[in-house]
C-alpha cells in the first residue's frame, strides 16, 4: 500500500509528445528549444488540470538538456535530465505564489536570480498561481521580470489571467491552454485502464469525462475513486452511483413524457428523483442541459458541440428527431426562468413542479376545459379568463350597412343590441327584413346599397402608416401613453361597464413605451372602478407611486376617454386608506385557498401526497 501512486502523478507526462490536448503549444515550445530562441518570461494560462505546470517542468528540463533531440525533446540521459527526473536538480525552482505572496518572498527570489547555475545553462523559476501575488509584490517583481540576468527564465502559471497586472502581461510570452474535450479524456482514460488491467464500459468513462469538466487531473482523480468503488470493473451504474450523478435516462423519459403531455407521470418521476437525494435545482439545470444537447443534435453542423460519448450522441439524435424545434426553444426559456427564480423562491419544489407542468403543456392544443385527459390545463385556462374580451366590445357588423335613406326603427334597434360574435352582413339584413315583415311595403323595400365587413384601424393597435414608413421616428415621437386616435363620427358619450374599463386599462399599460415599463407593470396591478358614472377612480397604495401617476394623470384620463368613447370621463387618483389596504395572505392561506378553489390541483395534491413544507 505504501508504494501506491495516484494516477494523476503516475501518468503525469514527462515529454512534450505525451502531453494530451495541447499540440499547438507543445510544438511552439519544442521549436523554441531547437532554435535556441528563448524568451526571458513565459505566462501559461488556462483552467485547472490541463497541463500548465507539467509543460513548465518539461520545458525547463528541455532547455537545460545537454544533448536535446532533433525534435526539441530532452534526452533523459545527460546529468541535467537525470537530476531533474530524480528531483535533485538545483537549476529549477518552483514557488507557490498562493503561500508566498509577500514582498519579502519576491525579494528572496530576486536574490537567487543573481547566482549563476552550477550545472546546466539556465536557472528556471516556475511561479504557480501567480495571480495570488499582492500588489506590492507585483510592483517589486516588475523590474527583475523585464530585465533578468541572461541565465534566468521565468515561467508563470495562472488560472485567472484577468487578475494579473497589464504591466506583467506585457513582459511575458502568453500561452493559453485549452480545456480537454470529452473524447480526448475518454481516450486517455482507456489507455490508463488498459495499462492498469481494469475493465470498463465506454459510457462510464464518458460520465467521468463530463464530470471532470475539461480537466485531465480531475478526470484521473475521479477514475481512481471509481476504480476503488467498482473493484476493477468500471460500469455505468457503478459510476453514477458512486459520483451521485442523475442517470440520463431520467431526462430522456422526462422529455418523452412532456411531448405526450403526461403531467401526472412527470410529477411521479420528479418525486422519484427527489427521493434519491437530488434537489430541484439540479434537476432543472440537468434537464436544461439535456434539452440543449437535444437541440444541438437536430443539426449536423452543431452535432460536434455535444461533449458526450458516441453512444449518448446517438440517443440525442434519436430524441431530436421527435422534438419540434419550437418545443425546445420554449422549454429552454421556461427552465432558464425557473433557474433564475429558484434561489428567491420559498417553496422551491412547487416552483419546479409548475415549471415542469408548463414544459409538458407546450405541445398540448388549446382547450377551454379544466383538464384534457391526463394533462390538466390549469395554467392555460387561467390566462384565457384574463385575456377574453367583453362581449359588447366586438365590432358590430350591422353598423357598417349603409342604405339610401335612414333605416327603419326596428333595424336601428337591432343594430344597437350587443352581440358576442361577428355575423355575416347578409344574415343581419335578412334578420332585419324578417323583423320588418309587418311594416308597410315602403319600409320593407329598403335594401342596402353597399355592405362592408368590420374594419380594423391601425391606430387601434398602436400603429399608423407613418410609423410603418418611418419606424425610426416612433421611439422619438411616442408619447408616454399612445392611445388610439378618435375618428370623426364616433360616439363621444358611449356607456361602458366595469369589465370594459378594466380591459382598456390593461391595454393602455401594454401600449406604454419601454422607458415606462416599471410604471406600467405596477399600473396593471391597480383596478379602476366607476364611482359616479362616467367618472372613474383608482386607489394607489403608495404615496411615491401616486406622485408619479399625477404627472401623467391627464394623459391617462384622455386615453380612457378615447378608448371608451366617452369624453365625459374624469379620473381621480387617491391614496388608499389603511382600512382599505388588501390583506397580505400567508403561504399557508394561499395554499389552502388554491386547494378549495381548484379541484384539479387538490386531486393532484392527494394523488402525489404533497404538503406545504
Amino acid at each position: 500500500m505504501s508504494n501506491y501512486i495516484v494516477s494523476a502523478r503516475k501518468y503525469r507526462p514527462m515529454t512534450f509528445s505525451s502531453v494530451v490536448g495541447q499540440e499547438a503549444l507543445t510544438t511552439t515550445l519544442k521549436n523554441a528549444v531547437k532554435s535556441g530562441k528563448l524568451a526571458h518570461a513565459y505566462l501559461f494560462c488556462g483552467p485547472r488540470g490541463v497541463g500548465k505546470t507539467t509543460c513548465a517542468r518539461i520545458f525547463a528540463k528541455a532547455i537545460n538538456c545537454e544533448n536535446p533531440a532533433e525534435d526539441g525533446e530532452a534526452c533523459n540521459q545527460c546529468e541535467s535530465c537525470k537530476a531533474f527526473n530524480e528531483g535533485r536538480s538545483m537549476n529549477i525552482f518552483e514557488l507557490d505564489a498562493a503561500s508566498n505572496n509577500s514582498v519579502d518572498s519576491i525579494k528572496t527570489l530576486m536574490e537567487q536570480t543573481l547566482i549563476p547555475p552550477q550545472n546546466g545553462k539556465y536557472k528556471v523559476f516556475i511561479i504557480d498561481e501567480v495571480h495570488m501575488l499582492s500588489q506590492a509584490a507585483f510592483n517589486a517583481f516588475l523590474k527583475t521580470l523585464e530585465e533578468p540576468p541572461a541565465h534566468v527564465v521565468f515561467i508563470l502559471a495562472t488560472t485567472e489571467k484577468h487578475k494579473i497586472l497589464p504591466t506583467i502581461l506585457s513582459r511575458c510570452q502568453i500561452y493559453d491552454f485549452e480545456r480537454m474535450t470529452v473524447p480526448r479524456i475518454v481516450n486517455h482514460l482507456k489507455m490508463v485502464a488498459e495499462k492498469e488491467g481494469i475493465s470498463y464500459e465506454e459510457q462510464a468513462l464518458g460520465v467521468i469525462a463530463e464530470k471532470a469538466d475539461g480537466g485531465m487531473r480531475d478526470a484521473l482523480s475521479i477514475f481512481d475513486q471509481v476504480t476503488s468503488f467498482c473493484q476493477g470493473n468500471i460500469t455505468y451504474k457503478g459510476v453514477i452511483e458512486d459520483l451521485n450523478v442523475l442517470d440520463n435516462d431520467y431526462y430522456f423519459r422526462m422529455v418523452d413524457l412532456a411531448l405526450e403531455n403526461k403531467v401526472s407521470d412527470i410529477m411521479l418521476l420528479l418525486n422519484q428523483i427527489i427521493s434519491k437525494g437530488f434537489d430541484g435545482s439540479g434537476v432543472v439545470q440537468g434537464l436544461a442541459t439535456h434539452i440543449r444537447n437535444v437541440m444541438m443534435a437536430k443539426d449536423a453542423q452543431t452535432l460536434p458541440l455535444l461533449e458526450t460519448s458516441d453512444e449518448q450522441r446517438q440517443r440525442f439524435q434519436q430524441q431530436a428527431a421527435k422534438c419540434p424545434t419550437p418545443f425546445l426553444y420554449r422549454a429552454l426559456r421556461i427552465l432558464n426562468e425557473c433557474d433564475i427564480n429558484y434561489r428567491q423562491s420559498s417553496n422551491k419544489r412547487l416552483l419546479v413542479e409548475l415549471t415542469l407542468i408548463r414544459v409538458a403543456q407546450i405541445t398540448q392544443p388549446d382547450d377551454d376545459s379544466a383538464g384534457a385527459g391526463r394533462s390538466p390545463k390549469m395554467l392555460k385556462t387561467l390566462f384565457k379568463l384574463i385575456t377574453k374580451s367583453p362581449a359588447n366590445t366586438v365590432p358590430q357588423v350591422t353598423g357598417s350597412v349603409k342604405t339610401n335613406r335612414k333605416p327603419a326603427t326596428p333595424v336601428g334597434a337591432a343594430s344597437d343590441a350587443p352581440t358576442t360574435t361577428t355575423q355575416p352582413a347578409t344574415a343581419t339584413v335578412a334578420t332585419a327584413a324578417t323583423a320588418n315583415a309587418g311594416q308597410p311595403a315602403a319600409t320593407a323595400t329598403q335594401q342596402p346599397t353597399m355592405v362592408k365587413g368590420p374594419h380594423l384601424k391601425l391606430s387601434s393597435i398602436g400603429m399608423t402608416f407613418q410609423s410603418m414608413l418611418h419606424p425610426e421616428k416612433k421611439k422619438e415621437e411616442a408619447s408616454p401613453l399612445d392611445a388610439p386616435e378618435k375618428t370623426t363620427g364616433e360616439d363621444t358619450a358611449k356607456r361602458f361597464t366595469e369589465e370594459e374599463l378594466a380591459l382598456q386599462w390593461v391595454q393602455m399599460c401594454n401600449r406604454m413605451p419601454q422607458k415606462f415599463v416599471g410604471l406600467a407593470s405596477r399600473l396593471k396591478n391597480i383596478t379602476p372602478h366607476i364611482t359616479d358614472y362616467p367618472n372613474i377612480e383608482a386607489v394607489i397604495d403608495n404615496e411615491i407611486f401616486l406622485s408619479q401617476l399625477n404627472e401623467i394623470k391627464r394623459k391617462i384620463c384622455r386615453t380612457m376617454q378615447v378608448t371608451l368613447h366617452n369624453d365625459n370621463i374624469q379620473l381621480t387618483l387617491r391614496l388608499a386608506d389603511t382600512a382599505t389596504t388588501k390583506k397580505v395572505f400567508t403561504k399557508r392561506e394561499v395554499f389552502d385557498n388554491l386547494r378549495k378553489e381548484n379541484a384539479a390541483f387538490e386531486k393532484l395534491r392527494v394523488s402525489l401526497g404533497l404538503e406545504l413544507s
